[in-house]
Parts: structure tokens; C-alpha cells; sequence
């Protein structure tokens, strides 16, 4: 088998747009705005279907309000604990018990990454109650996880800057269910007042600090993959001062004494229970099958590569043309490696099908993104559990730069706030700025640190 059997040169192809999912559509559509009376349709009936699914599961959160405050210490307390006997077990010798391997570890940060997307999105809807004291801490919960317009705080631009940093921001390959919780998140933004009891229920729950932030975090810095998005959510989720104690003071102090209280806390816990409806972070972990998820992307590839090859070779009585034709990729893997152009537990390098993608002169150079070639890579050398196990340092992502200057929609946002003759005015011309979409934007973070300081929030 030559490598002419591989194009030369061969240049990297996406395939058209991949069929576009309810769930997808919907997440992406919301973060267009303003949203259509048929949109906000939809994203009603998406709010109601789950919130029904929701009120089925028994919730955790005491029914009595008065409890909320202990119950949230003894929580966090809990999973401090176990976090500490997870780093004790370590120390002893434990592997990860998250992450096989970086390629596992840049999986789960893509599937989920239409969540992380969209963080803090629900909350975006109470904006226009700026002038409500009730829902003052609320609405600086919102500007926090926007890092009150500054770029190395703000939640979501941190998270595209990770994902780009990999090279695996490219999502259309991920399952539909994959967008639900995002969608839920944006339904809530732009149904804020409709749904007001079970948005303070969802934030209550999301707030709270689970045991599998500090151990994805401590696996992901194991693994040379900067964890600062998600340590910063370990610092400002803390129950003593943070997020997690402001949702429960603002939870207790948004509820209604007297008849119309039951109601509200009803649908209040249904809203806390729309956190664990759909995939979550354990379960996108757990999902993992390596070979599944690798066989998955040479499939995706063989789609525009089918008619690319060389036929100067057969592999296994079949030209590549006719493997990727076949569609049988998992077959394929396992002639390159009965073949010996793919040698399991080996380093890379011995691999004659990686020195095609990698290399001075890789005749595959560009198929295949960080992402994918980091599968190709951990599968390669996965027998060996040293190169699975052994901890390197984090690379950082690089920070946002800080502009010296605006940009010329800021610029002109700026002229406009110096020219609006009211507080309302101009608080109007910033809030279009400050949605889930647009926030993290050079103009949206202007935006942010204007809100901020008219409210006199700190950044």
C-alpha cells in the first residue's frame, strides 16, 4: 500500500449544513432577535412539554422556604467533602474519573457547549425591571455572568474562546438533544415575565455548586486544557457571597406571602427541577465511546472524500474511494490497523496513517481540526495508560484583549447615550445590546459597563 492511495493535495471540505434539528433551530433562532410572535410560540410550548416532564421528578429543594438557606450550606458542604475525597483518592493513585484522555475531555467541552453558549441566559428578561428593587439582585446576578462588560470576565466569550482555542467549535455534528437545555434557558430569557416563578426556580437550582465542576476542572487542567471558565464559576457560585447565596435571598424575597405564595412555589420548584431534564454535564461524560465518536467523524468525512482518493492501491481488496463510499469507516479503521498504518498503543509518530495528516509533508494536511486529530491521536495511543494518565500543565487560552479603543457600533452607541435626554432613554438604547446574542461582542460588552455603572454596579 503506497500513499498515493491519499490525495496530494488535499484540502479540507465541509459538507453542507447538516439537517437542522427542532431543538437546534430554536436555540439558534432565539439568540436572533427580537424574536417572532411564531418563534415565542414555540418557545412556550417547548417551556410547558418540559416543565410537565420536570413536575414528574421528585425535587429536592424543601418545601418550606425557611429551609432554603441550610439546606443550600449543607449542600455545598456535602460536595466539598466529596471533592476532597475525590483529590484524597487521587493522591492515592486513583485515575480520572471523568476523562479517559484529552480527545475524551475536548468531547464533552463540544457536547456541552450550547449550553455553556447561552450561560446566564434566562436571566437576561428581567433587564427591563431595572428600575424594580425586587429584582436588583437578580439582574446583577445577569451582569456577573456577563463579567460586567469586561472580555476576560465575560462567561460566554470565554467559552467561544476555549472552544476556539481547540479547534472544536465547529458543533453541527452534535445531537439535537444536545441544544435542549440552551433552548430552555433562551425560552426563559424572552418569556421572562410569563414564567417569572419557575425562571427564579431554575436559577436557584443552576446556581447551586455540583460536585462535577471542581472535578471536570481539576481533570481538565491534568489534561493541559485551561480550566478558568469553569474555576471562575467555583469562585462566583460560592455560597458564602455568591451566586448560589444571591439566588436563594432573591428566591425568598421574590415570594408572595399569603395565598398567592403556594402557587408561586409550586411552579417555583418546577423551575428548579427544569435543571435535570434533557443531557447534563455527567451524562455528556459518560457518553463517551471513544471509537463510536471516531468512527463517527471519518463518516462525516467520507461523505465529501468519497471521490477525492487515488485508486492506486486496495486496502484490503477495496480503493479508499470504496471504503468511503461504503460508508463502512468502521471497518476501514480496522484494516489500517490490521495493516499496520495505524499502531495502537504506539506514539504517533510510528503511525504511517497520522504522519498523512500531521507532518512537513502531510498529504491530509487540513482534513482533519484539532478536535478530530486529538480523537485520531488519543485512539492511537490509548493502550498505553501512561500517555492516558500522565498529567501535563494547562495551557492557558490567551485573554481577551482589552480594546484601547471602541469599535465604531460602540462609538456610535456612545454618541447616541450622550444625546438621550433620560435614564430610560438610554437604558433603551443599551438593552438590545446586552442579549444572549450579542452581549459578548465588543459593542455588547460597551453596552455592559455602561448598564453597569448607571446602576452603579461594579464591573
Amino acid at each position: 500500500m503506497q500513499a498515493q492511495c491519499f490525495p496530494l493535495p488535499y484540502q479540507a471540505l465541509r459538507p453542507d449544513i447538516l439537517h437542522e434539528g427542532p431543538l437546534r433551530g430554536l436555540w439558534r433562532a432565539l439568540l436572533e432577535q427580537p424574536p417572532s410572535a411564531d418563534l415565542l410560540d414555540q418557545a412556550r410550548a417547548l417551556l410547558d412539554a418540559r416543565l410537565e416532564e420536570a413536575d414528574r421528578q421528585p425535587c429536592p429543594l424543601p418545601e418550606d422556604p425557611a429551609q432554603w438557606s441550610s439546606w443550600m450550606q449543607e449542600q455545598t458542604r456535602r460536595t466539598s467533602e466529596a471533592f476532597d475525597q475525590y483529590r484524597s483518592a487521587r493522591q492515592a493513585g486513583e485515575p480520572r474519573r471523568f476523562f479517559g484522555n484529552r480527545a475524551h475531555a475536548l468531547y464533552f467541552l463540544r457536547q456541552v457547549a450550547p449550553t455553556k453558549l447561552v450561560d446566564g441566559a434566562w436571566l437576561h428578561g428581567l433587564l427591563h425591571r431595572w428600575q424594580d428593587p425586587s429584582c436588583s439582585g437578580l439582574i446583577r446576578i445577569y451582569l456577573e455572568e456577563l463579567g460586567g462588560g469586561r472580555p476576560d470576565k465575560n462567561h460566554v466569550l470565554l467559552y467561544r474562546q476555549l472552544l476556539q482555542h481547540h479547534d472544536c467549535e465547529d458543533l453541527q455534528d452534535l445531537d439535537d438533544e444536545s441544544y435542549l437545555q440552551g433552548a430552555l434557558q433562551l425560552s426563559l430569557a424572552w418569556l421572562a415575565d410569563e414564567y417569572l416563578p419557575e425562571l427564579i426556580g431554575f436559577n436557584l437550582g443552576y446556581e447551586q455548586l455540583p460536585l462535577h465542576l471542581p472535578i471536570t476542572a481539576f481533570e481538565l487542567s491534568e489534561l493541559g486544557i485551561d480550566p478558568y471558565y469553569f474555576t471562575l464559576h467555583l469562585t462566583v457560585d460560592n455560597a458564602a457571597s455568591g451566586h448560589a447565596r444571591m439566588a436563594v435571598d432573591e428566591a425568598l424575597r421574590l415570594v408572595p406571602r399569603g395565598a398567592a405564595g403556594a402557587d408561586f412555589l409550586r411552579r417555583l420548584r418546577r423551575g428548579f427541577q427544569l435543571n435535570d431534564v434533557g443531557p447534563g454535564s455527567v451524562s455528556a461524560i459518560q457518553r463517551f465511546d471513544h471509537r463510536a465518536v471516531l468512527v463517527e467523524m471519518l463518516e462525516r468525512k467520507a461523505e465529501v472524500g468519497r471521490h477525492l482518493h487515488n485508486d492506486h492501491c486496495r486496502i484490503e481488496g477495496r480503493t479508499v474511494n470504496q471504503w468511503l463510499a461504503a460508508g463502512d469507516m468502521d471497518g476501514f479503521l480496522g484494516a489500517l490497523e490490521r495493516l499496520g498504518w495505524i499502531r495502537r498503543g504506539q506514539n504517533v509518530a510510528e503511525s504511517r496513517f497520522w504522519r498523512l495528516i500531521e507532518g512537513d509533508r502531510a498529504q491530509m494536511f487540513g482534513v482533519f481540526n484539532g478536535y478530530e486529530r486529538q480523537l485520531l491521536r488519543d485512539y492511537i495511543e490509548t493502550p498505553n495508560p501512561q500517555a492516558s494518565r500522565r498529567p501535563t500543565r494547562a495551557r492557558p487560552a490567551p485573554a481577551p484583549a482589552v480594546e484601547p479603543g471602541l469599535d465604531e457600533p460602540s462609538r456610535a452607541l456612545r454618541g447616541q447615550l450622550l444625546q438621550a435626554g433620560s435614564m430610560e432613554q438610554r437604558i433603551a438604547l443599551l438593552l438590545p445590546w446586552m442579549t444572549p446574542g450579542q452581549h459578548h461582542g465588543p459593542t455588547g460588552l460597551f453596552a455592559t459597563r455602561e448598564f453597569s455603572r448607571m446602576l452603579g454596579i461594579p464591573a
